[in-house]
């Protein structure tokens, strides 16, 4: 019997995902669990498979488009048996219309759907909303002069009669002639839905989270010669930010106010040690998560992160591997970064950003010697930690750096 095949919810909570590549075409015989389709939702690329042996009569939805959970995305046709016909399924024939004329409809509305929403959310009469629409004026653009800044009707116009005095001048103008004639080249880039989320959880933070910041240099020359003893002898070649990850969960079990996450109506303060580790990937960063740090040693954490590092990478991160943690870790040393600050991954308490590591002077005992040294900025939410705590760990985490061997302790 033919029947149509629907968008699942591939993860808890995602409601919307990307059809990536069709492993299928019209007419195929596919077997139950046979991988159809490769899926992206906002934190991986995830196989979806057959529940049954079916063929795949229709294929409703493009690679690369993006839709709705629950949304028909094929038509399967049973044993094959069954000839579809209008007659004989009238209301599959109208559903898979109904869904093409959908993403069709999506994709020429996309625009009038983005002024729509952005202008209904600006204070304004209802006819200068009526004739910025006419006119395709964006009300975000413009100040209002009625009443508490409200947009009116002499505002948009106002607004017309400007933009046509510089259209006026700008084709009088002999460089904006060669702008025009000669446009700058440049390649667009479709968002990813990672990409996508990227950039709302981000912005989410930087404006509803209080950030503060504190920086610390660490003196590594007893990390990098430990690191060096351990690796003349271990099999599992350790790096520095393998230690600084042990340091880190170390300290944020000795300052257990730093363990903890935003909840709205409280503050969870975690008692195992749950650590964010920033990875960069080809459709943007992603943040696997190594759990129980902190009874964890050197060579299990190298370990552990060089597989979660891969399969983030491969977009192949299971839920459980990236959802999570109180606290993140961000380094760019690797890349020659001297140091920066890291954007807070809500609902964490903080993450630690580490630069590279350096030689340069210092004063030890009122001598200058040279050392070399490892910046490192702690980003906090102002919510969870105050000042203070946040300073205490960030000594803690100081003193462990700079006296690895407590970390095999």
């Amino acid at each position: 019997m033919s029947k149509l095949l629907y968008m699942p919810e591939i993860l808890a909570n995602t409601t919307h995902a990307t059809i990536n590549k069709w492993l299928v075409k019209a007419g195929d015989h596919i077997a139950a669990g046979q991988a159809i389709a490769e899926v992206e939702t906002d934190k991986a690329v995830i196989e979806l498979t057959a529940e049954e042996d079916t063929i795949i009569s229709q294929l409703m939805i493009n690679e690369g488009i993006e839709v709705e959970v629950g949304t028909a995305i094929a038509q399967l046709n049973g044993d094959g048996n069954e000839v579809l016909t209008t007659a004989a399924q009238p209301e599959i024939i109208q559903e898979i219309k109904n869904t093409q004329n959908s993403v069709q409809q999506l994709t020429e509305n996309k625009e009038q759907s983005t002024y729509t929403e952005k202008s209904e959310r600006i204070f304004a009469s209802p006819l200068a909303k009526r004739l910025a629409k006419q006119k395709q004026l964006d009300l975000t653009t413009l100040s209002g002069s009625g009443p508490r800044g409200r947009i009116v009707k002499r505002d948009i116009e106002i607004a017309l009669s400007n933009h046509t005095t510089k259209q006026a001048e700008s084709y009088s103008d002999p460089l904006s002639m060669d702008i025009r004639d000669n446009p700058v080249a440049y390649d667009e880039i479709p968002l990813s839905s990672m990409r996508k989320t990227i950039a709302r959880r981000l912005t989410e933070s930087k404006t509803n989270v209080p950030h503060f910041y504190l920086n610390v240099e660490c003196q590594v020359d007893a990390l990098l010669e430990l690191r060096q003893q351990i690796n003349a002898v271990s099999d599992e070649k350790i790096s520095v930010n393998d230690i600084v990850v042990k340091a880190v969960a170390l300290a944020l079990q000795q300052v257990p106010e730093m363990n903890a996450r935003w909840a709205e109506t409280a503050i969870h303060q975690y008692h195992n040690v749950d650590i964010s580790i920033a990875v960069a990937t080809e459709k943007g960063l992603i943040t696997p998560v190594l759990k129980n740090a902190e009874i964890k040693s050197l060579s299990v954490i190298h370990s552990e992160i060089t597989e979660l590092a891969e399969l983030a990478r491969d977009g192949k991160l299971a839920p459980d591997q990236y959802q999570g943690g109180s606290f993140s870790i961000s380094n760019l040393g690797m890349y020659g970064v001297s140091d920066f600050n890291a954007i807070i991954n809500p609902p964490q308490s903080g993450i630690l950003a580490v630069g590279t590591i350096q030689k340069k002077p210092v004063v030890v005992d009122d001598n200058i010697q040279i050392a070399s040294v490892m910046r490192c900025s702690l980003s906090v939410d102002h919510r969870i930690v105050d000042g203070a705590i946040a300073a205490q760990w960030l000594k803690t985490f100081q003193t462990l750096i700079e006296q690895p061997l407590k970390l095999l302790i």
